[in-house]
């Protein structure tokens, strides 16, 4: 079962996988408010509540509400040292600053947390029970989930997440862009990589964080465009004019629309 995002302070995509003996809970969400209802949404539904926590990454809006839970978490290593390395902060505006500052977060990041915590912040971070670095295997009882490190631009420590009898692969948010440390961009080389191994998988559903779940043959058209923007700039580079005919000559249009645009410049702040 998922709870769809809500972008208004970046909620992602919260899901239960159920077993026979445990439900895994991916990801905490962004706040104990944000925790609170997708557990009584379980309740509703007359579903267990979850015994263990899977995170597919460090940032806020995926870790932020594990003080609601109370759960055996299950985490890469680089994801609990980012969550470490953020304990005792007193998430005040001067804290907030600093953290925009010095790239930990981003403007839009704290912006979020405003409006997600208001003026009295009262942040709990958790860390980890249990660590791995390249992948790990959790039996649910008739249902297996495989957390896999991947990486990426997004996040260091990203992961997904398989479910393998029900072929679900959850992306978390490891086909974005950077978002902290700099301007936002990909590495064109890195994101094919990426693509390639979620569609490896070749899953019957595939579900990003922020996105909308996706049959893999809707997965793969939602993503071609951007997959061919990737190619034709592994091949050409800082040549943005070249890019651009050669996207407009793909898709027989004469303007790229706006999502393309700005992947563009992602993409090309990745080439430096």
């Amino acid at each position: 079962m998922i709870m769809h995002a809500e972008h208004d302070t970046d909620r992602p995509i919260l899901a239960a996988v159920l077993g026979g003996r445990r439900t895994l809970l991916m990801d905490a969400g962004n706040s104990p408010a944000h925790a609170e209802l997708f557990r009584e949404e379980l309740s509703k539904r007359g579903y267990r509540q979850p015994d263990i926590l899977a995170l597919t990454h460090w940032h806020w809006d995926h870790t932020f509400g594990m003080s609601a839970w109370n759960l055996p978490a299950v985490a890469h290593v680089e994801t609990a040292n980012a969550l470490a390395s953020l304990a005792g902060l007193d998430w005040s505006e001067a804290c907030l600053e600093q953290l925009v500052t010095e790239g930990t977060i981003s403007k839009e990041s704290a912006a979020d947390i405003r409006k997600e915590y208001g003026e009295e912040r009262t942040i709990t971070l958790m860390e980890p029970d249990i660590i791995f670095k390249d992948r790990i295997t959790l039996d649910l009882g008739g249902v297996t989930c495989e957390l896999v490190h991947v990486g990426g631009d997004h996040s260091e420590d990203s992961c997904f997440l398989y479910v393998k009898e029900d072929r679900i692969l959850f992306l978390g948010d490891a086909l974005g862009p950077s978002v902290y440390g700099g301007p936002r961009k990909y590495s064109s080389t890195g994101f094919l990589g990426l693509l390639r191994l979620a569609y490896n998988y070749r899953a019957e559903w595939y579900v990003e964080s922020h996105g909308i779940p996706m049959n893999e043959e809707e997965f793969r058209k939602d993503l071609s465009s951007w997959e061919r923007m990737a190619r034709v700039v592994d091949v050409f580079g800082h040549d943005r004019e070249r890019v651009v005919l050669e996207m407009k000559t793909f898709l027989k249009i004469d303007e790229l629309p706006e999502d393309l645009l700005q992947g563009l410049e992602y993409f090309m702040a990745g080439t430096k």
